[in-house]
């Protein structure tokens, strides 16, 4: 069976091949995009979202100067796979300063235990007390596996090989290395048992009995269409804090986690991307989207945009230079302009040498309080926007007590706006050679 990898790069490839990017160009790709998501088995709702974000945003965003559509289409295919998985690459979050238990849980045969030697190994490196404690009476030879991983790291393994409740187990070896000084346990727990639903019932009196910090579940890059009723069993019984995906180490893998992530809300945490016990990296989502969608070079197209995107468009340029807005439109500029880039960024392309600039420190207030600042605009009545000087005290504290502010927050956005009014009444005395676009 062809991996959902395969289908949505066969997907973005036919669409980069087209001569002409039209609203119907676009609805074919979305048509692949969804034919390959659902036999991949990601669950219909998520395709419908995942669809209706592209399409609406392939059809409306502006498109930056010099850039094509083919490259926003793609560019906004990408952000909304990333967007799913969590748009932050992981971060390795366990405290230091008290114990933790991890519960690693997972179907005999995706690699848990082998997940749990790289992770062990991983935290080891990262100057952590880490321990395991192996939980699984159900498979033999799973203590015998990870203490031979382990054996040359000096990470110590609790085994009880007479003991058959994983409960036992698990209370007798956090008691044991705690007392040699282990602060993160990482709990191996059984992967197969006689049936899914005693598999299941173990897991749930583990999380009863033990109540781990985090339960990480650990899923085959690989599987595909099962991926999703994988993880929504295992986060019936326990709740699925984080996934391990493993098996990464094959780009044409991994898209039976988008249907995991789904149901379980968790994030990936960690890859792993080889058979060697280093074999382990932290999970980075844009990395991932691109190695799905055979995009080679998406980090430079990013890169493409976020510059086109600093450069400012003609029209908005000109309205600026002459100074024609009102307190509302100077927000809404303000907001406009902070998604493109930091607004002192943008004010540093205009030619304007040997002016009144507004202070930096001003326009970094700014870009911290224009949230604030729409809120107070809200409260204002139509007459007040364009005409500040209009604003008294008893207007200012009607104004601050209905956006839930203070008066000085008010008094601070009339400041900057005057201050921006000024800044272009001195932008207009400029010969004319001097300004942009004229």
């Amino acid at each position: 069976m062809t991996s959902l990898g395969e289908l949505l790069k066969k997907a973005i490839s036919k669409f980069t091949s087209s001569t002409v990017v039209d609203e119907k160009t676009i609805n074919e790709l979305i048509r692949d995009l969804q034919r390959s998501l659902l036999i991949g088995d990601v669950n219909v709702e998520l395709v419908q979202k995942i669809s209706e974000n592209v399409r609406k945003r392939a059809l409306e965003e502006k498109i930056p100067p010099g850039l094509s559509r083919k490259d926003q289409v793609i560019k906004i295919v990408y952000e909304e796979f990333v967007k799913l998985l969590g748009e932050e690459p992981a971060k390795l979050q366990i405290p230091r300063d008290r114990r933790y238990v991890l519960m690693m849980v997972g179907i005999q045969g995706f690699g848990k235990t082998t997940s749990i030697a790289k992770l062990a190994y991983y935290l080891k490196k990262n100057d952590y007390s880490v321990g395991v404690i192996c939980a699984d009476t159900y498979r033999p030879g799973a203590c015998d596996q990870l203490t031979q991983l382990l054996a040359e790291t000096k990470i110590p393994v609790y085994r009880s090989d007479g003991e058959k409740d994983p409960i036992n187990i698990v209370k007798k070896g956090l008691e044991k290395l705690s007392q040699e000084g282990v602060k993160v346990f990482l709990i191996d727990t059984a992967g197969r048992h006689k049936s899914q639903e005693t598999l299941m019932e173990e897991i749930r009196m583990l999380q009863k009995e033990i109540k781990p910090d985090e339960v990480m579940l650990v899923l085959d890059a690989g599987i595909g269409q099962q991926a999703g009723a994988h993880a929504k069993a295992f986060h019936e019984a326990a709740p699925i804090g984080s996934i391990f995906l493993t098996k990464m180490d094959t780009s044409a893998k991994g898209g039976g986690a988008l249907s995991a992530i789904a149901v379980t809300k968790a994030k990936i945490k960690f890859l792993g991307t080889g058979e060697k016990i280093d074999d382990i990296e932290l999970f980075n989502p844009s990395g991932y989207v691109g190695r799905l969608l055979g995009l080679g070079d998406i980090e430079g197209l990013i890169e493409r945009f976020r510059l086109a995107e600093l450069e400012m468009d003609k029209e908005r340029m000109e309205a600026i230079v002459r100074g024609e807005f009102t307190l509302e439109q100077f927000v809404k500029q303000l907001k406009d302009l902070r998604k493109a880039g930091p607004f002192s960024k943008l004010l540093s392309k205009l030619p304007l040498p040997n002016i009144p600039q507004i202070p930096d420190e001003a326009l970094k207030d700014a870009e911290k309080k224009i949230k604030k600042w729409d809120a107070i605009i809200s409260s204002m009545t139509t007459e007040e926007r364009v005409d500040t000087h209009i604003l008294n005290s008893s207007r200012i504290k009607r104004i601050a007590r209905g956006a839930g502010v203070s008066e000085r927050d008010v008094k601070e956005l009339i400041k900057q706006y005057r201050l921006a009014k000024k800044f272009m009444k001195s932008v207009k005395r400029l010969p004319k050679k001097m300004l942009p676009y004229t």
